[in-house]
């Protein structure tokens, strides 16, 4: 899920940290959080990441180029400097290069491969399901990224059931996942149990949301109108949260460190783990509140695969395997405020992220199935009526 850059001012200081969710946009950057994972001297002490592996450490050499969205690895805090660390303490004579993502995300790939241009790294840290279907959308079934070597992946049976992005070529392997929820303030409004609650007088100039067109949250929300209400009614539905007095920003930052922070409105589209930036900050949690809609939360699960160009396929497998070990997978959930992908009994969080980051009861996606060929039509349809609000 890119990520979503947390600077809000409240009251008479200002805290600049980073709050954690679904994944490209820069404003949606969520990396280097509150960095309760660890201490992120990166010793890599106690990971598993190699066990079992046909790439031995002392026969692993080279340079690694990954490229990932900003606040992945643009603080001290964020996830990706504690990888790097870690990652070559682990392989001492390799060398993980991040670069950042372009302003275009994943379109600049596609340009850059239907043209028959080189693609300098090796791997692509961010995926979601919607990138995959962009791709394939314009560069045909199975295009830019190479098919998983999972018989050289111990670690990618540990992923958890219903992360599956469900990529008929399987080119891309889940390490975190998020979940689109509204949160709310408790003291204006009560909290809204179904999306038809949202068109009731009692939510009247009540919601903030974000632009499909351009953020990540924005579409996600999109989505989940469209699983509960179909292609045929999606519309009818943001129609009556239109006449409801919606207000739709361009982006997360905009609408929630900018609008909700400011007391502009009362509830947002925003992520179920929020709260553990209210704890962390000590911000008050009657303004934090999470609401499932249908006793749903949208699942963005953010993968990583390797660009079919790339030679690096053992350096790249090494790194998916580190990935999903034990403590890089604590660091990045912690760090970016995300879910681990790899089931619960592996991976040893913090007590606060426990209580605060909150799980739907019913994790609810569209699949890559559904949106092929589907998703532009889609957003453009929404974009023609809503986007310019």
């Amino acid at each position: 899920m890119r990520r979503r850059t947390f600077l809000g001012t409240v009251g008479s200081g200002t805290v600049i940290g980073v709050a954690g969710c679904l994944t490209q946009e820069n404003e949606s950057g969520n990396g280097g959080g509150n960095g309760d994972g660890g201490d992120g001297n990166g010793a890599g002490n106690g990971t598993d990441s190699n066990d079992g592996d046909d790439s031995d450490a002392s026969t692993l050499e080279g340079t690694l180029e990954v490229v990932t969205y900003e606040s992945m690895i643009d603080t001290e805090n964020s996830a990706g400097p504690w990888l790097k660390e870690a990652f070559e303490a682990e392989y001492p004579d390799v060398t993980l290069e991040w670069t950042r993502l372009p302003e275009q995300g994943i379109n600049y790939y596609i340009e850059r491969a239907s043209r028959d241009v080189e693609i300098e790294p090796d791997v692509y840290l961010g995926l979601n399901v919607d990138d995959l279907v962009l791709v394939d959308d314009n560069l045909g079934d199975g295009g830019l990224f190479g098919e998983l070597e999972r018989d050289r992946l111990e670690h990618a049976g540990r992923v958890r059931d219903g992360l599956d992005m469900g990529d008929p070529h399987d080119r891309v392997l889940p390490y975190d996942t998020g979940y689109i929820s509204l949160v709310y303030d408790e003291n204006e409004v009560d909290e809204p149990r179904t999306f038809e609650d949202l068109t009731e007088p009692a939510y009247e100039d009540a919601l903030l949301a974000q632009n499909a067109q351009a953020s990540d949250p924005g579409q996600a929300f999109l989505l989940w109108t469209i699983d509960a209400f179909g292609e045929d009614g999606y519309l009818d539905y943001w129609r009556e949260l239109d006449d409801n007095g919606v207000r739709i920003l361009d982006d997360w930052t905009e609408s929630y460190s900018g609008a909700y922070m400011e007391g502009e409105r009362p509830m947002v589209v925003s992520y179920s783990t929020d709260q553990v930036y209210a704890n962390e900050y000590d911000y008050d949690f009657s303004r934090h509140q999470v609401a499932f809609l249908n006793d749903q939360g949208y699942a963005n699960p953010e993968g990583m695969a390797i660009f079919e160009d790339s030679d690096n396929a053992d350096l790249a497998n090494a790194f998916f395997d580190f990935v999903l070990s034990n403590e890089p997978q604590a660091e990045i959930a912690q760090r970016n405020v995300q879910f681990p992908a790899v089931a619960d009994d592996h991976v040893d969080l913090d007590e606060e992220f426990d209580q605060y980051a909150h799980v739907p009861p019913e994790p609810v996606t569209v699949g890559y199935d559904r949106l092929r060929g589907n998703l532009d039509q889609w957003v453009d349809d929404w974009a023609r009526e809503f986007a310019s609000q």
